[in-house]
């Protein structure tokens, strides 16, 4: 939450995204925010207030839809200082019914507890008394900001990863399948650490500075924006964003199924694609992110024990009615003259092997030690191969535009990649 108290580095660091006005609502505002909020309003085109009203409305025989009307506007400005109890009653009904206006609340108190209070009953601003123009307008343009956002948004394809059993490179296969997507494909990509402690995903990037991992992400499910969404990621050289695990000394984290979908609705709009490195086990967690995703990579090697757990697994997701054609298995650390054939291995899996990625054991520790994939480019048989990987994921972009340019032609359109 923004207040008035916080540093602003330039009065113009937040800008208006083009469009039609901000629609503002004033609730039971005093006269002279009242006259500051007219004084504001005449020097910028980007506002309009559509009405002020001097009830806070919690009668249940009226609904919200009656005096914010329709569309609600963007911004309902409410004074906490005229009854707080009632605007803290306000604030939630509003937020309630109408969860696309943004709330701000107005009050000449600057305590820390006041502002928790007015955060939880949904506002996502706080003013203080007199209202200085430049947190207005850093206050409005977020709003704003939200609004182009909602209209440039993505709808990304989920990818999760699990191992059959631990050790099989799932971390490796992710963490570099991920930089290959943003950096040679332009795909903007998110990788999600979901171990719930000592998860690798980071450190492979050579990414060892980070606040937030990705528990406290789906914690603050219910609080988030693409402003606080930047405090959680951290950003590689190749262009891939990266939401790390818990660092290993924390106690190990679990996240309710609810709040973890909450959270993947959120990020969706907002990558092309995110891939996300599960932990192993048939944990409740990990079968709400299966059912979530749109493709799950079973991660096994050419193992006795680990091929008896990839069947395991597909039976376990079979039992909970997971739709088979999402599930591909991937054979790492693959060798032509290993023990176990790949007839062998797809008799046992009862599938087709979906891609297999070679055994350089000493290239792929250079990789991680480097914390740079790209730069393995060329001379990584590992790389070589994920690139044929990501070019199958990273070239549907191309392949959706030309079936839509085919589909105004008439020309019928084939192969489009799904969801």
């Amino acid at each position: 939450m923004k207040t008035s108290s916080d540093k602003i580095v330039s009065p113009m660091s937040e800008t208006f995204a083009p469009g039609a006005p901000l629609s503002l609502i004033g609730i039971c505002l005093d006269s002279d925010t009242r006259g500051l909020l007219k004084v504001f309003t005449d020097s910028t085109p980007m506002v309009r207030v559509r009405v002020h009203l001097n009830d806070y409305y919690l009668s249940d025989r009226e609904s919200p839809s009656e005096w914010l009307g329709n569309p609600p506007p963007d911004v309902c400005m409410v004074d906490f200082d005229a009854d707080r109890r009632k605007a803290v009653a306000l604030a939630e009904r509003i937020h309630s019914s109408a969860p696309e206006t943004a709330i701000f609340a107005v009050s000449n108190q600057a305590d820390s507890e006041l502002i928790l209070q007015a955060m939880r009953s949904g506002c996502s601003e706080y003013l203080v008394k007199p209202m200085d123009r430049d947190e207005m307008l850093n206050a409005l343009a977020r709003v704003s900001g939200r609004r182009k956002e909602k209209k440039d948004q993505y709808n990304a394809q989920v990818m999760a990863f699990i191992g059959a059993k631990g050790g099989c490179g799932v971390t490796t296969v992710a963490t570099q399948l991920g930089a290959l997507l943003a950096h040679s494909y332009s795909r903007k990509t998110l990788l999600v650490d979901l171990h719930p402690y000592s998860g690798d995903a980071a450190l492979y990037l050579g990414l060892t500075k980070h606040k937030y991992n990705s528990f406290d992400l789906i914690d603050s499910a219910d609080r988030l924006d693409a402003d606080f969404l930047q405090s959680f990621v951290i950003k590689h050289s190749s262009g891939l964003e990266v939401i790390p695990a818990p660092e290993g000394e924390e106690a190990a984290r679990s996240v309710s199924p609810p709040a973890m979908a909450r959270t993947l609705e959120f990020l969706r709009a907002r990558y092309e694609l995110i891939l996300v490195d599960l932990p192993v086990g048939l944990s409740e967690q990990n079968l709400e992110m299966v059912r979530q995703a749109d493709q799950v990579y079973i991660v096994s090697v050419a193992e006795v024990s680990a091929l008896r757990n990839v069947a395991r697994q597909i039976d376990y997701f079979g039992r909970h009615d997971i739709r088979m054609d999402r599930i591909r298995v991937v054979v790492n650390r693959y060798q032509k003259r290993a023990a176990i054939t790949d007839a062998q291995i797809e008799k046992a899996i009862r599938r087709q092997i979906f891609w297999k990625v070679p055994n350089q054991y000493p290239q792929v520790v250079k990789t991680i030690h480097g914390g740079d994939p790209i730069s393995q480019l060329s001379s990584s048989e590992v790389m070589r191969n994920l690139t044929g990987w990501a070019g199958l994921v990273g070239n549907k972009r191309e392949e959706k535009r030309d079936a839509k340019e085919a589909k105004k032609e008439g020309r019928g359109i084939l192969g489009i990649w799904g969801r």
